[in-house]
């Protein structure tokens, strides 16, 4: 184990320091300074080694959690990798985007600061680039199988790696320019640089993987066409079907879904050229929606110099401690301050859109809200608590229903579920042999960490369909629910 008083002789969590807001405001670079490697290994050292690791319950990939603090805390870089690669394919994508419901579930954190698992996780992998370590794995023979992989997100590479690797070849279908998905166009270059997405993607390549991308599967390239080229075929294309908000005045100019702002803001930052770009500059801007979309709005907004900022979310403010119903080792609803909040703006909790209001010129001028309450499963309306907000620029950042079913899912036949999702059975395969699925497209809107074990479930489900068993990892099952979701 590691240090076995260290979680007595070090009480406190020290995670690396944001960089001033003065200064990361008029960049994109990612937000955080370089941590000592001296005091990462102290942090790592307070890991107990629990007789029961809950952080495994907490981590759908059940990385070997404990093993690799241990490592680092040695020093021992080379094994810590190995260690956390055998149960994650991109460390480096989930030690920046998890929420880290490990964290919530770990057993120090009955009592004391949880182990900051997320960071000890980040630099093992940073470690392991710096050192020339992350190599492509090479396949010891080829199969002579076909897999098509519709979708670059996380689920989609992280299935797609792991059946290259067992010799299938493997092509990724992407309809964006560049492959990653929401990673490379929906997630701000502040909190992951592209150039972390592309290093990995180059290993990818190096392995074997293809990517074929500009590639609109279900409109040029077909579902039959997809059958007929391929032996198996894995759906990853996520839960794109956004979450509107069909107030009075929803249509006018301004009102705008976030996923069509921030891609824009990407390019923009990476130095393309944008064609009528939605700017926050200069703008009345107000998020509707608290979650990391919301956030990734207003960090956004905040670079590209909007008058004002303001976030909007139905729910009440979340407490500071857990909540009685919300016991440890459950993921926590609690009030988080993430470093686009810090950046600046206000955030409203308990509020409600009535209407959006027109400039009479087709154009957003303000938003109409209301005071709420929660009454049993649902809102009740203040009395007398209605007013007005300037807005110039409304991004609904609300969530995604499901997966688009027009086009390719209509072509393929697959059965949805009762919540528009794609059906899958026990091997991520749909009702239709030969289709699988992984991600948000069969689970509904999840996390990162939940997408990569996804894939890696669903590719031995591939690899089993095509070969007849697979010696590959399956993380989780469709159904599986950790304590701390």
């Amino acid at each position: 184990m590691a240090d076995p008083r260290g979680f007595l002789k070090v009480r406190d969590r020290a995670l690396p320091k944001r960089r001033p807001v003065s200064v990361r405001i008029k960049d994109w670079k990612e937000v955080y300074e370089e941590q000592q490697l001296a005091e990462l290994q102290q942090q790592a050292g307070r890991c107990m080694d629990c007789g029961i690791p809950f952080c495994h319950n907490g981590c759908p990939l059940g990385n070997l959690i404990p093993e690799w603090n241990d490592l680092a805390w040695k020093g021992d870089w080379p094994d810590a990798i190995e260690r956390l690669h055998a149960t994650n394919n991109f460390p480096e994508f989930t030690g920046r985007l998890c929420p880290a419901p490990c964290e919530t579930a770990c057993v120090l954190g009955i009592s004391e600061p949880a182990v900051t698992i997320k960071q000890v996780e980040l630099t093992t992998i940073e470690q392991a680039f710096e050192a020339g370590a992350v190599e492509p794995q090479l396949p010891t023979r080829l199969t002579g199988k076909t897999v098509a992989v519709i979708g670059s997100g996380p689920s989609g590479l992280a299935a797609a790696q792991q059946l290259t690797r067992a010799g299938h070849t493997v092509a990724v279908y992407e309809r964006d320019d560049k492959p990653g998905g929401l990673m490379r166009y929906g997630i701000p270059e502040f909190k992951m640089e592209k150039a972390v997405l592309d290093r990995r993607l180059e290993q990818m390549m190096a392995e074997g993987t293809r990517f074929r991308c500009s590639t609109d599967v279900g409109g040029e390239l077909t579902g039959s066409a997809l059958r007929q080229r391929y032996d198996a075929v894995v759906l990853a294309i996520g839960a794109t079907v956004r979450r509107g908000l069909p107030a009075p005045g929803h249509e006018l100019n301004g009102v705008v879904q976030a996923m069509d702002f921030l891609p824009g803001a990407n390019r923009a930052a990476l130095g393309e050229q944008v064609e009528d770009q939605i700017t926050a500059k200069d703008k009345h801007v107000v998020v509707i929606g608290g979650g990391d979309t919301g956030a990734d709005c207003i960090g956004t907004s905040h670079r590209q110099g909007a008058a004002s900022v303001t976030s909007l979310e139905i729910m009440p403010k979340p407490g500071e401690e857990r909540a009685e119903a919300n016991p440890w080792p459950t993921y926590p609803m609690l009030y988080r301050v993430a470093s686009a909040h810090e950046e600046g703006g206000e955030r409203v909790y308990a509020i409600s859109t009535k209407e959006f209001l027109d400039d009479g010129n087709g154009n957003v001028k303000a938003l109409r809200l209301v005071e709420v309450e929660r009454k049993g499963s649902g809102f009740e309306e203040v009395e007398g608590s209605e007013r007005e907000i300037p807005a110039d620029l409304v991004l609904l950042a609300m969530g995604f229903l499901g997966p688009q079913s027009e086009g390719l899912i209509e072509q393929l036949g697959v059965e949805l579920d009762e919540r528009t999702n794609v059906r899958r059975d026990a091997d991520f395969m749909s009702s239709v042999p030969g289709v699988f699925v992984a991600g948000d497209a069969g689970r509904g809107q999840s996390l990162i960490v939940w997408a990569i074990a996804e894939g890696r479930a669903a590719a031995r489900g591939v690899d089993a369909f095509l070969s007849g068993a697979s010696d590959l990892p399956a993380p989780i099952a469709p159904t599986d629910r950790p304590l701390t979701v």
